[in-house]
């Protein structure tokens, strides 16, 4: 457990505009920032962080909070995980206790999965820094590579002793349990049968191996890659052996270098991606360290948005072999898709990164990467169309290329791209046009037909809803759905839930009595045995007043910090208005007192409950038949309900017509 007085030391530290820039580029807009948001595919800037309010909002898919609210969505953390990850960048001490059984056992098994994994990755460096074999071997072999210590460091590099079950009888003293060790991927289980029993043992996945420890966009150890040395690679089938996927690791959803990447990578506007661990590392030993691996992998609309969150530029820097050329035209229609900018750098014949980097000082290898790379186009171009007599494999390499530039949303950028190609290749503009507005109108007939078929299996996986009795009618039966009302009601408990707008009102036993927002907006609901519709706006209602006796409640503070996510988004897009992005555009103050806003629209949910009452009673006698009573009675009913209806209009000063 985290204390009190220490959560209110982080809380106080974190800043909204430190924490989502780990995560997204932000620029200035007036007051506040915007970005692409993390949470859906953004391709205008939708995400407004506030550094005033300390919260963040996106205004498509409506997701934000506080600094630990937006953790706990973007990395999937509980509550008491964000904290710790806002402590450790803010440095900020925790002592906690020493977990018993009962509640490791308690922990989520994500937690529990990282914990493994940290350990594990401290385990591995540790051997290669301390071990007599990990310093002969391991850090030897690290050597042979050029690889500095500030890198192996920088990188967490480590080395698997030999011995099969090295981890998992260190990881057995340390009391970590082996479920946890194979569901991470660190070891693998062998079923052995005896004489007398069958037996379940697990071995190392890496034994012998030098390790390269895979962290995500937050820095926690997701998975790891183990390197057979050099000496021992002669006649190996597999080189690497990576993690598994797992609840806490998939592959196509992460990058390997990116945590240490995402600063440069904003900071050079550019990122560069290789093919492996070793590439990545020996550029960042060369001073270029805006650059992340794939792994061999083709790029996911995972990756291709985490990319696009810190930049629009991508050079890809591959061997100039066949398979550096497949692997740079892997994937890259969905890079241009996504509005990605791509430059292609193929390296001179057997050489890959790694090996150039280590021949270049760090400026020749920046002024060769400058000189010698080129647009996408010109790349697929180059390598496809010119110097290919053939009249057929020439047209169809032209309408590869054409297909390319289709995919790409930026209308500008799109016809500089033809008209380049068409110069290129000597052919009319009008006819690469014709081509291309077919494939742009193929996409988008493509793309109806598979929201079409979305459509039909989530209906088809819909489960048929019995056919509900009908209720009756009672006086205070709010509305199915909470109405607008309702909302704004929420919203004044959310913004100014602690101000007081009742000063020592006289009770009838001549004592007194003060309100605030959040106080006087459940005693007039509880007049009449009325609750707002929606549960979480009756669980924001309760714990306003529940705390209204503290004398430090900030409502707004409280609820965006809230550790129930749902609240914490709910109470950010209340506190947050869509139009308070600075500048001619700051947003207004409402005309009359808080005292009279909360009045009126406590009025206007009365009225909102009665008119529904009203055409609930209408709807009940178009369906009464030939029952003289039951009709009687819902004709008093509607009577009753009406002169509640006109009596709340009047007090509001409006005026309805029967």
């Amino acid at each position: 457990m985290i204390d009190r007085a220490t959560v209110d030391r982080i809380l106080d530290a974190a800043r909204i505009v430190d924490v989502v820039g780990e995560f997204v580029t932000l620029r200035k807009s007036g007051v506040n920032y915007k970005g692409l948001c993390p949470f859906h595919d953004d391709r205008n800037p939708s995400f407004m962080v506030s550094p005033s309010k300390n919260i963040c909002h996106c205004f498509v898919c409506g997701k934000g909070g506080s600094p630990a609210g937006f953790l706990m969505e973007h990395e999937q953390l509980t509550y008491p995980e964000a904290l710790r990850w806002l402590a450790k960048k803010y440095n900020i001490e925790i002592v906690e206790k020493e977990l018993t059984d009962e509640e490791r056992e308690a922990q989520s098994e994500r937690e529990s999965m990282f914990i493994v994994n940290e350990w594990a990755k401290d385990w591995f460096h540790n051997i290669l820094k301390n071990d007599p074999d990990g310093i002969a071997i391991g850090k030897q072999y690290f050597r042979s590579r050029s690889i500095r210590d500030d890198i192996i460091e920088k990188f967490q590099l480590g080395y698997a002793p030999q011995k099969r079950d090295a981890l998992a009888q260190a990881a057995k003293t340390k009391g970590y349990k082996p479920e946890f060790l194979v569901k991470t991927g660190l070891c693998v289980e062998r079923k052995e049968e005896s004489e007398k029993r069958k037996e379940v043992t697990i071995y190392d996945r890496y034994a012998g191996r030098a390790i390269f420890p895979w962290f995500n966009i937050s820095g926690k150890v997701v998975a790891f890659g183990g390197r057979v040395l050099d000496s021992r690679t002669k006649g190996v089938a597999q080189k690497y052996v990576n993690s598994p996927d797992s609840e806490i690791y998939h592959k196509e959803r992460e990058l390997y270098g990116i945590y240490q990447a995402k600063k440069a990578i904003v900071k050079e506007d550019c990122v560069f991606m290789v093919e492996g661990y070793t590439d990545v590392i020996a550029m960042h030993q060369a001073g270029i360290e805006n650059v992340v691996a794939n792994s061999g992998t083709a790029l996911s609309t995972y990756q291709i948005h985490m990319l696009h969150r810190f930049t629009n530029n991508i050079t890809l820097l591959y061997d100039g072999d066949e398979a550096g050329i497949h692997a740079a035209m892997r994937g890259t229609d969905m890079l241009l898709a996504e509005g990605m900018n791509i430059k292609v750098l193929l390296l001179p014949d057997g050489d890959d990164p790694d090996s150039f980097a280590r021949k270049h000082s760090t400026d020749d290898l920046k002024r060769y990467i400058e000189e010698n790379q080129t647009d996408f186009i010109s790349f697929k171009s180059r390598l496809t169309v010119e110097n290919v007599s053939d009249p057929v494999k020439r047209s169809e390499a032209i309408g590869g290329i054409v297909k390319s530039i289709s995919v790409i949303p930026d209308q500008i950028l799109r016809s500089t791209y033809i008209t380049d190609f068409a110069h290129r290749i000597n052919m009319k503009e009008q006819t690469l046009i014709a081509e291309m507005n077919k494939y742009i109108r193929r996409g988008i007939e493509d793309k109806e037909k598979d929201n079409a078929r979305e459509l039909e299996r989530e209906q088809a996986q819909q489960p048929q809803q019995p056919q509900q009795q009908e209720a009756p009618l009672t006086l205070h039966t709010p509305t199915e759905q909470a109405s607008s009302v309702e909302l704004l009601l929420v919203r004044e408990i959310v913004r100014h839930g602690e101000e007081i707008i009742f000063q020592d009102v006289e009770t009838e036993d001549g004592g007194k009595v003060s309100f605030n927002v959040a106080q006087y907006i459940s005693f007039d609901l509880s007049q009449d045995g009325l609750t707002f519709v929606l549960p979480i706006h009756n669980q924001i209602l309760s714990e306003a007043v529940e705390h209204s006796d503290d004398p430090d409640f900030k409502a707004e503070t409280y609820f965006c910090s809230h550790p129930d996510i749902q609240v914490s988004q709910l109470a950010t897009r209340l506190a947050i208005d869509r139009h308070q992005l600075g500048g001619r555009f700051a947003a207004q103050p409402r005309e009359g007192s808080l005292r009279q806003r909360v009045l009126h629209l406590m009025m206007d949910y009365r009225l909102d409950i009665v008119e529904h009452r009203l055409k609930e009673i209408q709807r009940q006698l178009q369906q009464v038949g030939n029952n003289m009573e039951r009709m009687m009675q819902l004709l008093k009913e509607h009577k009753e309900t009406k002169e509640i209806r006109d009596e709340l209009a009047k007090r509001l000063g409006s005026d309805l017509v029967v």
